[in-house]
């Protein structure tokens, strides 16, 4: 049986969820900040991590945004293979809910026209969409604004079968040491290894919505993310990136099936701030 889901019901969605997380915090990266204030050996690291629990406080209550750079609309939007979408495209329910969003909300509009001529377009469209079909009668929107501090810091490395995980590792950790305070750390890292070129990346970047704290169900992978943690935090980047045990919260590492010649691997890093947020009409 088909489901019909008006459009007017997708773009009221996404306005919502737009405001929400750019004023609220996601739990998961609360409990990290909060658990990062226990374990940060660095007097300073403590001080910078208080500084970030100060400023989500002042966003909430004041409904002032947690971040300047309140992001480029990203989203994974899971489209129920019995759903009907009415009234309108799909495409334009959803960006007519980021413009709804970003002018109610207050938020900044960081988007340009032309990636050269550059002009802004005002209300922070278009949105960048990334859709699957699944089973079911249901429509899973995942939204992550992601500010271009840290998206700057992203690396694709096109590596060689023989290279292996521990090429991987050195990808990653090459990535972050590259990144350095220019991803204002305490950063999640969000790492796509398989597919090609552009799948990498994709699977990086949605490595990024994982709720923080939570591993891969492959067990290998799931070592690695945790290895890679440790070792990312022995850097000595530290909040901030004035020193400390705190780099990381979170190493997220998605996989996929990829060629007999490539083993691509893409790392997408975020701020402490990580925003996402996900909703299901």
């Amino acid at each position: 049986m088909i489901r019909e889901i008006q459009t007017s019901t997708i773009t009221e969605t996404v306005r919502e969820m737009c405001i929400q997380i750019n004023h609220n915090l996601s739990d998961d990266m609360k409990e990290m900040l909060s658990s990062a204030m226990q374990t940060e050996k660095s007097e300073l690291g403590r001080k910078i991590l208080g500084q970030l629990q100060e400023n989500l406080k002042i966003a909430e209550t004041e409904m002032i945004p947690i971040c300047q750079d309140t992001g480029m609309a990203v989203f994974f939007v899971e489209v129920g293979q019995d759903v009907h979408v009415t009234g309108g495209l799909l495409e334009d329910a959803i960006n007519e809910g980021v413009r709804q969003g970003y002018t109610d909300g207050f938020l900044r509009k960081s988007v340009v026209k032309d990636p050269l001529i550059r002009e802004n377009t005002k209300d922070n469209t278009p949105a960048i969409i990334h859709y699957s079909i699944v089973a079911g009668e249901h429509i899973k929107i995942t939204f992550a604004p992601k500010g271009f501090g840290s998206e700057n810091m992203s690396q694709v490395f096109m590596l060689k079968p023989a290279d292996g995980i521990e090429g991987v590792k050195n990808a990653v950790l090459k990535a972050v040491k590259d990144a350095g305070p220019n991803a204002c750390p305490p950063m999640v890292v969000g790492v796509g290894v398989g597919g090609d070129f552009e799948k990498c990346a994709i699977l990086a970047k949605k490595a990024l919505t994982r709720e923080a704290g939570t591993h891969s169900e492959t067990p290998y992978v799931a070592d690695m993310e945790r290895e890679l943690l440790e070792r990312i935090n022995k850097t000595g980047i530290g909040p901030g990136g004035l020193g400390g045990t705190t780099t990381a919260f979170a190493v997220n590492i998605n996989t996929y099936p990829t060629h007999i010649a490539g083993l691509p691997v893409a790392i997408n890093i975020c701020c402490h701030a990580n925003r996402h947020i996900v909703r299901e009409i």
